[in-house]
């Protein structure tokens, strides 16, 4: 086993273990993937104001998100597929997230149901969902949230069409996969993920399949989700979504101070600055490079978090600074989770509290909820 170090070393080895298509699903953005490249970068250009010879004693990350108590300010993003990562792994990031002190959100599109994660699980999680046509099933949807205990709703605002994602469409990413000669020589190849996937009944989208009517397998999926997602979607929508849930709702998918007034006018408790991880629209900037004219429009109205590009705790601590009150990881737990299951989530949480950390204590604060823009050297952000 290498040394692991950081996020990096976590992303090569989920390289190895993962098949291509599912490795490929989580590391790709779409067309062209300047969006998805830059949210990274863009982090790179922001530079700190290191200080010296005061006390870095008695630190603490433990802040609030939406209200919750955090061990840091940091939560697992809501990501699809995720059990095709590794068997299970939306239960296994969900306990490395409940060990942790953070929040864990399930998508919609997970492999492991509600159910599973509440039955799984002791600590109060999160759900995102998306607006499809069918209210019914959407209603049916958040009541299962409340019934297995969701503590927050996330609704995600910027998937009402799907963003060409080129290496999707060139692997034919299904779930399960398709049996082709290609998937199985490359399957072949990752003799753990086959073991844990041929030992789990967990194979297809747990929250759809066979909640939703006429949806009972792969195909008949396919077809409903292509006609479900609503390309009609209006604050109206937000409205129905807010009355419906009757608790705390994140609206996630903000990118501009006009969207960022109307999500703080809808009555949500947070709003989360993001691209969809430079998954929708490519071209569009990054999130970090979004996240100070929203806060400046709307951080005295509405809790602003962000995600996207986040791969260490520096890239935490900038966000933060910019005036983030919190931030989410997405495809850094992604690579724990292919590389080494469960405790692969946790080292990636481990790295980036430490880094989170170590640079809060060497740009002089010993209290992350004190981190502003004076920790930044000016003309670089």
């Amino acid at each position: 086993m290498p040394v692991i170090t950081n996020i990096e070393d976590l992303r090569l080895l989920a390289k190895k273990r993962v098949p291509r298509m599912f490795y490929d699903y989580a590391d790709s953005g779409s067309w062209t993937e300047s969006t998805y490249r830059a949210n990274s970068s863009d982090f790179a250009e922001i530079k700190f104001r290191q200080r010296v010879a005061v006390n870095m004693e008695n630190r603490t990350l433990a802040s609030t998100m939406a209200g919750q108590r955090v061990s840091m300010p940091v939560a697992i993003a809501p990501t699809g597929l995720t059990g095709m990562q590794c068997a299970d792994g939306e239960i296994a990031a969900a306990r490395a997230a409940e060990k942790f002190g953070i929040p864990f959100t399930l998508s919609t599109m997970s492999i492991c149901s509600i159910e599973d994660i509440a039955a799984n699980t002791s600590a109060p999680f999160w759900f995102q969902v998306y607006f499809m046509k069918d209210r019914e099933f959407m209603g049916r949807l958040i009541d299962r949230a409340k019934a297995a205990n969701c503590s927050a709703l996330m609704l995600t605002l910027d998937l009402q069409i799907l963003g060409q994602r080129h290496k999707d469409l060139k692997n034919g990413l299904s779930a399960p996969p398709k049996l082709t000669v290609a998937n199985l020589v490359n399957m072949m190849t990752k003799p753990r993920w086959c073991w844990g996937m041929l030992n789990t009944k967990r194979r297809s989208f747990g929250n759809i399949v066979g909640h939703a009517p006429n949806v009972s397998d792969m195909s008949s999926l396919a077809s409903w989700t292509a006609e479900q997602f609503d390309p009609a979607l209006s604050w109206d929508d937000v409205q129905w979504i807010r009355q419906r849930w009757g608790g705390k709702l994140i609206i996630k998918g903000i990118m501009d101070a006009e969207d960022a007034l109307l999500a703080a006018q809808s009555g949500a408790d947070a709003l989360i600055v993001s691209n969809h991880g430079g998954r929708q629209l490519d071209g569009a900037q990054s999130s970090i490079a979004a996240l100070s004219a929203i806060v400046a429009a709307v951080g005295d109205k509405i809790e602003v978090h962000m995600d996207g590009g986040i791969r260490s705790g520096q890239d935490v601590i900038k966000a933060l600074a910019l005036g983030a009150k919190g931030v989410y990881v997405g495809r850094a737990f992604l690579y724990g989770l292919g590389a080494m299951g469960e405790a692969g989530v946790t080292k990636c949480l481990e790295i980036i509290q430490k880094e989170l950390d170590i640079t809060m204590a060497l740009c002089g604060l010993t209290d992350v909820t004190k981190v502003d823009k004076k920790i930044l050297l000016p003309g670089t952000y």
